[in-house]
Parts: C-alpha cells; structure tokens; sequence
C-alpha cells in the first residue's frame, strides 16, 4: 500500500522511536510506499527517491485506488521558492510549506490535500523550472543562512546533500538523498578551472569517503551547508573558512549535473 505526506515536513527516522536519529525528512505531497506496519510506526520508502525510514503513522494518510487514479490525473507541481503561505480552502487555516514540495492540482488555484485543499500563490509554484546554472543558483540562493540539520531538508533546517536534492528537484531533477549516492550522478570535470554554475563538487574524508557536497556557483566559489548554508572560497584543494582562512573539506572529484 502506498501514502502520502500531507503535513509540511514529516522526520523520517532510523529506527520506529522518537528517540531514534532522523536520518532524512518527507515533503508535503511526497508519495511512500509501506513496507511494514507496527502499532505506532510504518516502515516507509520514499518513492521519490527510494531513501527508507520509519515515521509516526498519524503524519501519513493511506492512498485508496481511488486516491491513486485522482493523483495519477492531476498536475503536478513543486514549490519553487524556500517557504510558501498557503491557506487551507475551508477553514482559512494557514500552512507554510517548505520548497520542493509536490502539489497535485484540484482546480486552478487549488490544490489536493484530501481533507481540505489548499490555496498557494502562482508565483511560488512551478510544473517544470528549467535546469539551468542560472535557475539552481537563483534557488540555492533562497537558503543562504538556513541553519545545518543532520537529515534536514528545509529553509528551517538542512543538511549538505539535502540542499542539493531539493535545490534539483525544483528544477525537475531528482537526486538521490546522500552524498555518496548523488556523486555517482553526472561527467567528471578534470579541472576546476572548467567549472560551470550548477556542478557539484564532492569531499572525502581521510579514509577517502564521501562526506559533503556543494553547488559550485563558480571556479572560486560554493554555495553549501555547513554549519549553515554559506558561500566559501574553493580551490583545487578544497574549501577555504571566510571566517578562518583555512581548508575545512578536501575536494575529492568536481562533477557536471547540467546541460547548461
């Protein structure tokens, strides 16, 4: 059976306990497959990205077939910008929705939430943003100074691999959850020099894995999470502190995602 998120970020977690460590997070309108049912907990995938953890079952609502055939009819579309207002139809509640969030469309305007669908502004949504460095770059933007949050995939809080999954996925590409996964996407770029706005740049730890990520916005600079979303100076060695002046990750391979 498959569900679907219909609260604003659900922590999608290691193990079926609210002690247990929150490895990723689920966007309002993200679809799950269920794996396994306990009293409390479902053990879930993520069918946008195959990522599995285990959530509180009252974050999830169960999809009927006849749910699935109205979500296989409808738009789909993603919020585009890092936090939307939205308005609940009926009861004029309010809801903030983090970007990258996937809204299947009821009627102009409004949008499927089951229980109550949902108002969004048309400026903060998008069917199908153009990949390109200039579009990425615009987005990831948006989150400058979010806060790092292991497993965080929000303006509210975010991690490394996390802003470059859903920094894509706004623009129509779909990565996948971790670093050491997405670096096995795109062309290897021999030089830092050939970079272009939008390639990602990879970093190992001293045991050689692959431990952060970042947008190159150029050859010398990158936008990533650490500590914060920030930019930093970056070489052929590695990332450079604005704050310290010294190297904080070792720069392992440089790779092109876009065509641009």
């Amino acid at each position: 059976m498959n569900g679907i998120i219909i609260l604003p970020l659900v922590p999608l977690r290691e193990s079926d306990s609210e002690r247990s460590e929150m490895i990723s997070q689920l966007l309002f309108g993200e679809k799950v497959q269920i794996l396994e049912t306990r009293e409390r907990w479902l053990k879930v995938c993520n069918l946008s990205d195959q990522y599995i953890g285990w959530i509180d079952r009252k974050m999830l609502k169960n999809l009927s077939f006849e749910d699935e055939n109205q979500l296989s009819k409808s738009s789909v579309f993603r919020i585009k910008v890092a936090l939307s207002i939205c308005k609940k139809t009926t009861s004029n509640e309010t809801m903030f929705l983090p970007g990258g969030s996937l809204l299947f469309e009821s009627k102009h305007n409004e949008y499927l939430m089951f229980d109550d669908d949902i108002k969004v502004d048309e400026s903060d949504i998008t069917i199908n943003e153009q990949s390109t460095g200039e579009n990425i770059l615009h987005i990831a933007r948006q989150y400058l100074n979010a806060p790092y949050l292991w497993g965080g995939k929000s303006i509210l809080g975010i991690d490394c691999s996390g802003l470059v999954q859903v920094v894509f996925s706004i623009c129509g590409m779909q990565m996948q959850r971790d670093a050491s996964q997405q670096v096995e996407n795109g062309k290897v770029i021999d030089f830092i020099s050939e970079v272009q706005a939008g390639d990602l740049a990879f970093f190992e730890n001293e045991e050689g894995k692959i431990i952060h990520v970042g947008i190159l916005l150029n050859s010398h600079q990158i936008i990533h999470a650490s500590g914060c979303v920030k930019i930093d100076q970056i070489d052929s060695q590695g990332i450079i502190s604005s704050l310290t002046g010294e190297y904080t990750h070792q720069l392992r391979v440089i790779k092109g995602i876009l065509n641009n």
